[in-house]
């Protein structure tokens, strides 16, 4: 009972466990501030891995291979897929209307099947808002303004989907490109929210025009890419100017910033992907009648066709795959199925032991090993920095017991035990403890909540950028705390003032009941 008492007293009526408790706040909330960014930086990376990929990736790069239609059957013929996808990956170079040059990812989709393998239909930007949000209201988004209707938002919508776009109305629609939200540099982005910006294009008289960027209703993009021969070297340039259908954001800023879609059969043409007509000798030979009365004999030729090729196919397995290690199982089904149709066209496309088959995990295995690695440092270096709430507990309780020597000494006295004394002290740094654990906790959580308007506060009113998209991969500071990591940071705050305790407790409780009273 009186420990009870004797704790509250002195956590109440005393400046030094004040300053002990301050300093185990700003341990635990900055450890579990660190280890919130950082896990949701590996989380989001986990996440956002899946995000234009699937689950599992068949690729024979550059000059891709054929049948991909009968591979993409037998794939979601399998109990285990839920869809699979053609897409054709390379590199290219886009000029923006105000002549700027990029060197990008150009990928070609077929935007249905590839948004049933992956999230394409959530990272299209230009779509209605029917809910906004009050930031979206404040900045403001043009998607919630009344200048473009509802109609229109959708119409972009749905042409980012299928990757068309027409040009006039009642014209047949187009094949049309839909670039990453960064790749232009036409979008300026305020408060997480993107506005097309309005720039300047000096002409050859040298005056200056203003050229209207909003790129999904009226702008186009010039596309250039280098098709490979059959032998994978490299021929004459190819260019296309392609209308702008929507723009897409990932979140992944690299991708984002380096990343173009076009549709399929449009990329197929420029690389010579598509079906084509071409001559082979067949086994017989045909006669032909000389002047002089004999006959010449050439080799029979007839036409074949070339099938289409592409360089990737993209598969979605069903569930849940986005733990780490769960898409190995379908990995070892697409090896099985991709075998089986090996056998079918042999000699017309790759053997099973050169197609490199890949989680969406193994595609991303650098990053994520380097984010592990980084986090367990950087939670290293932090919790030996916080042994400095173990010593300041120490210190600040060392000098307590000398201070109340003679109370301690009346309590010993009237029948006080030395075990009594002793947890009197550790109860005192574990209320400690507990008081500046559950503050820190709530500082961390109101931090790491609000992370990203603090950010952007102090871009706007100091012009202090620390987390620049360009360095750190993503657009958004990771902003989720984990119950989980929050408990165990709790935990290890009150149990180190616990154990910070328990030396200057030992100390009190061997005191000398008659030397303690004559203490001054």
């Amino acid at each position: 009972m009186y420990q009870a008492l004797l704790t509250r007293r002195y956590l109440t009526s005393q400046v030094m466990p004040l300053l002990a408790s301050l300093g185990v706040v700003l341990c635990v909330a900055m450890v579990l501030i660190v280890w919130s960014v950082m896990g949701g930086f590996l989380r989001t990376l986990v996440a956002t891995g899946r995000t234009m990929t699937g689950d599992v990736v068949i690729t024979w790069p550059n000059i891709g291979f054929a049948h991909y239609e009968d591979l993409i059957r037998r794939l979601e013929a399998d109990p285990d897929i839920e869809a699979a996808a053609p897409l054709i990956e390379t590199y290219g170079m886009i000029t923006t209307p105000n002549d700027r040059t990029e060197l990008v990812a150009v990928r070609g989709v077929d935007g249905p099947s590839f948004a049933r393998v992956t999230q394409y239909e959530d990272t299209l930007w230009w779509r209605n808002v029917p809910n906004p949000t009050r930031k979206q209201l404040e900045v403001p988004d043009p998607r919630t303004t009344d200048q473009v209707r509802s109609e229109t938002w959708d119409t972009l919508y749905q042409n980012g989907l299928n990757l068309t776009r027409e040009l006039r109305p009642g014209e047949a629609p187009r094949a049309a490109m839909v670039p990453g939200i960064e790749s232009t540099g036409l979008n300026r982005r305020r408060d997480g929210i993107y506005v097309p910006r309005v720039v300047a294009r000096r002409l050859p008289d040298g005056t200056v025009e203003e050229v209207d960027t909003f790129l999904p209703i009226r702008g186009s993009l010039m596309l250039t890419v280098l098709p490979f021969d059959s032998s994978g070297g490299v021929t004459q340039a190819v260019s296309e100017r392609f209308p702008v259908a929507n723009e897409f954001m990932s979140g992944v800023y690299e991708i984002d910033n380096r990343t173009v879609l076009v549709r399929l059969d449009a990329l197929q043409r420029m690389l010579r992907m598509n079906p084509a007509e071409r001559e082979v000798e067949g086994p017989a030979a045909i006669a032909t009648p000389n002047p002089d009365g004999t006959e010449s004999f050439a080799p029979a030729r007839r036409t074949e066709i070339d099938p289409a090729r592409v360089t990737h196919v993209l598969v979605r397995g069903k569930g849940d795959l986005s733990t780490l290690g769960a898409a190995e199982p379908l990995r070892q089904r697409c090896e099985a199925i991709y075998e089986a149709f090996h056998a079918q066209h042999t000699g017309a496309v790759p053997h099973p032991f050169d197609i490199t088959i890949m989680t969406w995990e193994d595609l991303n295995r650098t990053m994520i090993m380097a984010v592990r690695k980084e986090t367990a440092l950087v939670l290293f270096i932090f919790g030996i920095i916080c042994l400095v709430a173990v010593f300041l507990v120490i210190a600040i309780f060392w000098a307590m017991v000398s201070e109340r020597t003679k109370d301690i000494g009346v309590l010993r006295a009237i029948g006080a035990s030395r075990a009594g004394v002793a947890w009197l002290w550790i109860r005192y740094g574990l209320a400690i403890g507990l008081t500046g654990s559950v503050l820190g906790v709530l500082v961390a959580y109101a931090i790491v909540w609000n992370i990203n308007p603090i950010h952007e506060w102090l871009g706007r009113q100091l012009g202090l950028i620390i987390w620049d998209p360009q360095i750190y991969y993503f657009n958004t500071i990771p902003n989720q705390v984990e119950p989980d990591k929050a408990a165990i940071v709790f935990a290890f705050g009150v149990l180190s003032c616990g154990v910070g305790a328990v030396v200057p407790a030992l100390r009190a409780a061997l005191f000398d009941p008659v030397k303690a009273l004559r203490f001054e």
